[in-house]
């Protein structure tokens, strides 16, 4: 279920409770600990969205693997999502309270799109000049894709820098195609 209007009510009302009640930290490493046991569980995430398993024995799933590892609100909240029959949203959920969480700390995530493994000096040269810039913590998610050639992309939030030798050859490509000057001159 995609839903990003509900995932989104959903994470601020857990955010907003978390910060009620001085649990972000915690709230926090709990949804990242429920993304990744069900990013590593292909079987647990097929159950939580099929809707013939009653909510019942979803309940007693995530009470049985979850409950002596998160927190009460994180639990609580878990059993709200159930109830409500949401919990395909749940991985969105998660993602969603991590854009909240990093709002509340200034936090930033960078996509850094290269050819090639970039050097860890060249990475944070580019983190602490756009930390410097934007008077915010900056986290780097390094992705490589060969077929840019050369170059990086870097997109944060809605900003997207495209310094690739793929995008210059496409519009050099462009500009030689829309050339005024006549080939036989």
């Amino acid at each position: 279920m995609k839903n990003p209007r509900l995932s989104n009510r959903y994470a601020k009302a857990l955010f907003d409770f978390a910060q009620e009640k001085g649990q972000i930290e915690e709230v926090n490493r709990d949804l990242a600990l429920i993304k990744e046991t069900l990013k590593g569980n292909g079987e647990m995430q097929a159950v939580l969205n099929s809707p013939v398993i009653p909510p019942a024995k979803k309940h007693t799933l995530f009470a049985s693997v979850f409950q002596s590892m998160v927190s009460e609100t994180t639990f609580l909240f878990l059993d709200v999502i159930i109830r409500k029959k949401r919990e395909p949203a749940l991985a969105t959920i998660c993602d969603e309270f991590v854009k909240f969480y990093n709002d509340f700390h200034h936090i930033k995530t960078v996509k850094l799109t290269s050819a090639m493994p970039l050097s860890a000096d060249l990475v944070e040269n580019i983190r602490a000049m756009l930390a410097e810039q934007t008077k915010q913590t900056i986290l780097i998610e390094q992705v490589v894709q060969p077929d840019i050639i050369g170059g990086f992309r870097l997109k944060m939030d809605d900003n997207y820098l495209d310094a690739s030798i793929i995008a210059k050859l496409n519009r050099l490509r462009n500009e030689f195609a829309h050339n005024v000057y006549q080939v036989n001159f």
